[in-house]
């Protein structure tokens, strides 16, 4: 443009302009009656990958899941060729605030220590009515592995048989095992607060050679590696569960754990 009003100050013809230029008569005289310096039109505005799928974060937002990691899969699986990255700034406005607790983390050895806790999981049947199950969770404390198993009754008889498919799941048993103060553990406390142990559990424990201990009453935070691993398992595994069966549910969440759960890069330990 600023060659074209420089050759127009020098007294050049329109044809001159235009050849010189290299462009159409029309055009050269277009831009010379025109009010003012024209500008380029706007590009339209490129259409995000996401937004064929926009529709189904939102019902899935409406349903609790905030999780890109589960949501990222889930699209995967219905065609979406977009980035992580895409999709996490369109989740973000949209997500939860969560205020971050800010405790000490205590370090174990290999081996040394295994974290054990029941979560409950709301879950809906096909005539609309919910129904809970409980997930056993144990999690080796050093490298963060974790071992999901979902039952029906949470009794100390269970509860026995779970631990026995978690150590042949992780091909051993660790020094300690840490639990909170449930009744399937410690049925009370003493007047000196010294726990008086569930005896079945107990004599369990002795017999596999594991020293059980109790985290402190009313601080979960002692336990917050297991505690991490039940929140892990509902924000990640379940949004996405489909199951015919507590078999089939069982099926399912032992292949999150060896393809999911235990191959990604750890939030905390960066491993």
């Amino acid at each position: 443009m600023k060659k074209l009003y420089e050759l127009t100050g020098e007294g050049r013809s329109i044809r001159s302009i235009a050849q010189d230029l290299g462009v159409a008569r029309n055009i050269v005289r277009k831009y010379l009656r025109s009010p003012e310096v024209p500008k380029p039109k706007p590009r339209p505005k490129r259409k995000s990958r996401l937004a064929p799928f926009n529709d189904y974060v939102q019902r899935r937002l409406a349903d609790g899941v905030d999780n890109c990691v589960v949501l990222l899969r889930e699209l995967k699986e219905r065609g979406y060729s977009g980035s992580y990255t895409i999709l996490k700034e369109y989740v973000k406005p949209f997500r939860r605030q969560r205020q971050p607790d800010v405790t000490v983390r205590f370090e174990t050895r290999p081996g040394e220590q295994a974290q054990v806790d029941f979560g409950r999981f709301r879950m809906q049947l096909l005539d609309g009515s919910t129904r809970l199950v409980w997930a056993f969770v144990m999690v080796l404390s050093w490298s963060r592995a974790i071992y999901v198993e979902f039952i029906q009754r949470a009794d100390v008889t269970t509860f026995i048989r779970c631990h026995l498919g978690a150590f042949a799941w992780f091909g051993g048993i660790p020094q300690r095992c840490l639990y909170d103060n449930t009744k399937v553990v410690v049925l009370d406390r003493d007047e000196e607060d010294r726990p008086i142990w569930n005896q079945t559990f107990l004599d369990f424990a002795r017999r596999l050679g594991f020293d059980p201990r109790l985290c402190h009453p009313y601080r979960p935070q002692t336990k917050g590696r297991v505690e991490s691993g039940v929140k892990y398992t509902k924000g990640n595994f379940w949004p996405g569960a489909r199951f015919t069966d507590m078999t089939d549910l069982n099926r399912q969440v032992q292949i999150w754990c060896k393809t999911v759960a235990d191959t990604r890069i750890h939030g905390t330990t960066h491993e």
